[in-house]
């Protein structure tokens, strides 16, 4: 057979367990994916910068979102352009409506919303601290 010829790269996955993550994948639904959270999340609406996470590439990059929520361990945000899911990237957050240090995670998923807008899921490096008191422009604060 002329695909048996190819040689394998290492750690590659074989075609069963390739069609077993894509059916992994497909039911990846938004429930789903909320039933699977390990945290609360803080639904609020705050201003967000994104860069680069690594230091030589910091100046190369510099893009304004909008959270949708926070967790201890990551957040969602709307950016206009799309992050790319693997990266490391410092977000750096509007302290008046979000109290948060400098944090750097990985974007771990992102979507298209409409041409010029792109959700992301981001997971920090180490746990946050979440505000007691913060202005969540939402009905209810906490989903989980």
């Amino acid at each position: 057979m002329m695909f048996d010829d190819v040689e394998k790269p290492a750690g590659s996955l074989d075609s069963d367990e390739a069609f077993d993550l894509l059916q992994d994948l497909g039911r990846n639904t938004p429930e789903e994916i909320r039933r699977q959270r390990s945290h609360f999340r803080l639904a609020i609406k705050a201003a967000v910068v994104l860069q680069s996470g690594n230091a030589s590439d910091i100046l190369a990059m510099k893009v304004k979102g909008t959270t949708g929520d926070v967790s201890e361990g990551g957040l969602s945000a709307l950016f206009p352009i799309p992050p790319r899911v693997g990266d490391i990237y410092r977000l750096q957050f509007d302290r008046s409506t979000l109290d948060l240090p400098l944090t750097f995670a990985r974007c771990v998923r992102c979507r298209v919303v409409r041409e010029d807008a792109f959700e992301a899921g981001f997971c920090f490096f180490s746990p946050i601290t979440l505000p007691e008191t913060a202005d969540t422009g939402a009905e209810s604060p906490l989903i989980s």
